[in-house]
């Protein structure tokens, strides 16, 4: 194989007038500025060394920097160039140790195939990240890198066709409106693991660029995100350390950004909203929201408003929303609606993603196993479940159990139980800057659907619980609200029948088993705690292998 060309110089007219190494001056290559002391960054890329390395010294923002590093390689193209540039941001950004000054380019981060792509893009790549931790410039490895989730919700990730198209337009939406007067909205639609929260991060990234670009049409916009997810929040928070233009105080919950917005009688421009399912529909003193609907709530203090939504993942009836509900908020405002469809997160193909589709409306099929990427197991006891996620942690990493919420579990700082006569784990025990499966001791705890909801694992285990039986009569699945534990997502709602918040119920048991399902990368474990259930699993395992 042949070697990189791999020069560390001084940042200054002196060490980068002329650069004659060959494979670096006039042929493409990647480059780091950087400052250790003060531990900022800037990685590009470039056809011509010399004149590029001058334009950054005569750019006042660059001399912060001290050093540079020039990659070359005799096999570079540009295409590949390109490539390890955008990896090697992504990379930064999950290591967490510099504050880059790159800009969103966004006409460069979509998704598109080149000659010996693999090659470049793990082989290469990979020699290029080991001589930077060689250096005490990079820092952890690859491997652990991958599995953290703010380098899977990296704001330069590559998108799909679909995703830039969506975002492009929702750009254009913005710039057209901005100055316009009203509320307008646009909403996204997407199932889990289409890649929603990708986009959307790296949607606000640019527009926050555009805020500090004075020529552009957003210029100095107050622009804000919302998910009402805890662990998010974290993840988005971590992203803002690496990047110039996000800021902590640019990411919020829903109620915190009500709130402030109502205490300093302001507004913002542009709010983009994740997990939408998750705002509250109803009035919730307890947590500080005195109004009706949460979604109307921010339209009301935003001059536009993206909206992430999947009515699949709603998992409290206080959240609860129809689509007539959705649609009288969306048709008030003449929103523009766009669908998500590419499954991202799952590592198969469509049968995979038809049986759980099919088993969260609780029809059983024969469980496809013919996908070499992608496996479904029924565990026939909580020993073999257990071990198997163990197995699959020690050898692939980021692998974890979670549970239907069928069992006790408070934050009382006491240790609950999940399955105690059986699997016997504790409930996860959450810590305020930590993302749960990220930490390696949580491989000996239980994940809730609170804990994992929006993140991938690259195996997921999955805990049927009492709630989750077998109709021998039907052949279908059962569910029994009344043993699900979850009493605050259970909370009823006043306008609401009887029958309909029974039915809502039901939705919320169904749609944490569609979410916990929908979590592994390359494989999902179940292990159902009703032997009916259990024995009516194998069942099905052994007609998918017939087939």
């Amino acid at each position: 194989m042949k070697e990189l060309v791999f020069e560390k110089r001084m940042f200054s007219g002196s060490n980068l007038n002329e650069i004659r190494s060959v494979y670096i001056n006039n042929y493409p290559i990647v480059y780091i500025l950087y400052n250790k002391k003060r531990p900022t960054a800037y990685i590009g890329q470039t056809v011509h060394a010399s004149r590029r390395m001058k334009d950054h010294l005569s750019n006042p923002e660059r001399s912060v920097f001290d050093n540079t590093i020039l990659i070359g390689h005799e096999e570079f193209n540009q295409s590949a160039t390109y490539n390890i540039e955008t990896n090697l941001i992504n990379y930064f950004i999950a290591d967490n140790h510099y504050k880059l000054q790159n800009v969103s380019q966004t006409v460069r981060t979509q998704m598109h195939n080149y000659y010996q792509k693999e090659y470049y893009n793990e082989v290469l790549f990979e020699k290029v990240w080991e001589k930077l931790r060689e250096e005490k410039i990079a820092f952890e490895t690859i491997e652990h890198l991958r599995n953290k989730d703010i380098f899977k919700l990296s704001p330069y990730k590559a998108l799909s066709e679909q995703q830039l198209e969506i975002k492009n337009k929702i750009i254009d939406f913005c710039k057209r409106n901005i100055d316009q007067p009203g509320h307008h909205v646009l909403l996204i639609e997407g199932d889990a693991g289409t890649g929603k929260s990708v986009l959307l991060s790296s949607l606000f990234n640019t527009i926050q660029d555009f805020s500090n670009d004075a020529s552009s049409k957003l210029a100095s916009t107050k622009n804000f995100l919302l998910v009402n997810h805890t662990e998010m929040i974290k993840t988005y928070q971590s992203i803002a350390f690496s990047l110039p233009n996000l800021k902590k105080k640019n990411f919020s919950k829903p109620t915190p950004f009500i709130n402030t917005m109502d205490k300093t009688s302001s507004s913002a421009d542009i709010v983009l909203v994740d997990e939408a399912h998750l705002l509250l529909s109803k009035e919730d003193s307890y947590n500080n929201f005195r109004y009706d609907n949460q979604l109307e709530e921010i339209i009301k203090r935003s001059k536009i408003s993206v909206v992430i939504f999947d009515p699949k993942q709603v998992l409290k009836i206080k959240s609860y929303w129809n689509n007539n509900l959705l649609e009288e908020i969306t048709q008030m405002h003449n929103a523009e609606t766009f669908k998500l469809t590419n499954q991202f997160r799952i590592n198969a193909g469509p049968e995979v993603i038809n049986w759980i589709d099919h088993f969260v409306s609780k029809e059983l099929l024969p469980i496809p196993n013919k996908d070499d990427k992608y496996k479904i197991k029924i565990a026939q006891n909580s020993k073999e479940f257990k071990q198997a996620i163990l197995d699959k942690n020690k050898e692939h990493g980021l692998s974890r159990i979670v549970s239907t919420f069928d069992y006790l579990h408070k934050k009382d700082g006491e240790i609950y139980y999940v399955d105690e006569d059986g699997l016997n784990m504790p409930w996860n025990i959450t810590k305020d800057n930590t993302t749960w499966a990220e930490e390696a001791h949580t491989i000996r705890e239980v994940g809730s659907i609170y804990t994992v909801q929006g993140f991938d694992l690259n195996y997921v285990g999955v805990v049927l619980g009492p709630s989750i039986g077998y109709d021998e009569e039907n052949d279908r699945l059962k569910i029994d609200v009344a043993k699900y534990k979850d009493t605050e997502a259970f909370r009823t709602r006043k306008d609401l029948t009887d029958e309909e918040n029974l039915k809502v119920k039901e939705e919320i048991v169904l749609n944490s088993i569609n979410i916990l399902m929908k979590r592994g990368i390359h494989g999902l474990y179940i292990y159902a705690t009703d032997p009916k259930l259990r024995e009516r699993l194998f069942e099905l395992e052994s007609e998918g292998k017939r087939h």
